[in-house]
């Protein structure tokens, strides 16, 4: 039976990034003899523009009819003065509580090649491995009430957690860490909030059935500090959903770029997966865009809903070694030594496939 995938490239750099993104994961199908089918639908800005509406109907029904959904990137400043709820970033909140994926895995990790990207030292970075998993569907992004009242002055939304809300996302947090190091650091900020003590005592209570797994909790700004210092000291990550987007965006200083990380929303009906990095409209249709992100969301595509582990590897592997052979994209090349060759958008996509021997 055919894979079936459906692309919304969103806005901005999203249409370039994915389109490369889309290539490799096609040539590693048709090298395994196996079948892709790619369907493309508009989300965030776009989709407004043509649609009247973040998130079209259709949209979203090809996405429950899909085996995963890969997304590009959604926003634009000609949408900012559209109140909150008719924004692009509106549609992707939409369609990942519809999908209902609760568990968002943000790998961060150091590339040698990079580390002269990065403003810590080398011996800081070398060897760091992270893996976040933020709660996707909870916290202040979907609590209610949640308000602007403009005519008052005042704005306010709702944190708000229940316990089977945590139990399960920490319950794939600590799976996850059986697999890799037996590491799990939960984050939240118990000594002030109420939702994040409900936090610890649960993720307290779920580590009982994982007793090969050691647990630590750490506070929040804390963590911030921590995971500039001593970034190999963490093996998982498990935060709720406002501080996993923030950490898991400032470990890009590890990995060199917000263009190297990518990211796999799992647990729902259907996988999303999107690189972390926004729409970045001021590069967009200028082949600066790097799709090094969005093709290593491509090899957790492969990963976690078709099933083939050792082709995600060679993706991985593939990005590595397109990098040790000096090819670096804009954002990669800042600061960088003579001798490396920048690469546009679809240059840097062709030589990944190149490498691939796709």
């Amino acid at each position: 039976m055919a894979f079936r995938l459906l692309v919304t490239a969103g806005d901005g750099i999203g249409p370039e990034v994915t389109r490369e993104a889309v290539a490799v994961l096609q040539g590693v199908f048709a090298r395994a003899d196996q079948q892709i089918v790619v369907t493309e639908k508009r989300i965030g800005g776009v989709a407004i523009v043509n649609d009247k509406t973040p998130l079209p109907q259709d949209t979203l029904a090809a996405a429950l009819a899909s085996d995963a959904v890969l997304l590009g990137a959604v926003g634009g400043n000609e949408f900012n003065a559209l109140p909150p709820d008719k924004r692009p970033e509106a549609g992707l909140l939409a369609i990942r509580a519809e999908l209902g994926g609760f568990a968002n895995l943000r790998p961060a990790f150091a590339f040698p090649e990079l580390a002269v990207n990065s403003p810590l030292r080398t011996e800081v970075i070398d060897g760091a491995d992270i893996l976040f998993v933020r709660e996707l569907l909870g916290g202040l992004y979907f609590g209610t009430p949640r308000e602007w009242n403009r005519s008052t002055g005042e704005a306010w939304n709702t944190m708000r957690y229940s316990r089977g809300e945590v139990q399960r996302v920490a319950r794939i947090a600590f799976q996850l860490a059986q697999k890799r190091r037996r590491k799990l650091t939960s984050v939240d900020k118990a000594n002030v909030l109420e939702v994040s003590q409900l936090w610890r005592a649960t993720v307290q209570e779920v580590a009982a059935e994982f007793p090969d797994v050691t647990l630590e909790h750490q506070y929040v700004d804390a963590m911030a500090m921590h995971l500039m210092n001593q970034p190999r000291n963490y093996d998982v990550v498990l935060t709720e959903n406002l501080f996993g987007d923030i950490l898991s965006d400032e470990s890009a200083v590890i990995t060199g770029s917000l263009g190297m990380l990518p990211s796999a929303t799992i647990g729902g009906k259907v996988n999303l997966y999107e690189p972390v990095h926004g729409s970045a409209p001021d590069i967009a249709g200028k082949g600066l865009a790097n799709p090094l992100g969005a093709i290593l969301t491509g090899a957790l595509v492969l990963r976690h809903s078709a099933g083939m582990e050792s082709e995600a590897a060679s993706v991985e592997t593939a990005v590595r070694k397109v990098l040790e052979m000096g090819f670096r994209t804009p954002d990669l090349a800042r600061g960088a030594a003579s001798g490396f060759r920048v690469l546009t958008t679809a240059e840097m996509g062709a030589k990944v496939r190149e490498v691939l021997g796709l």
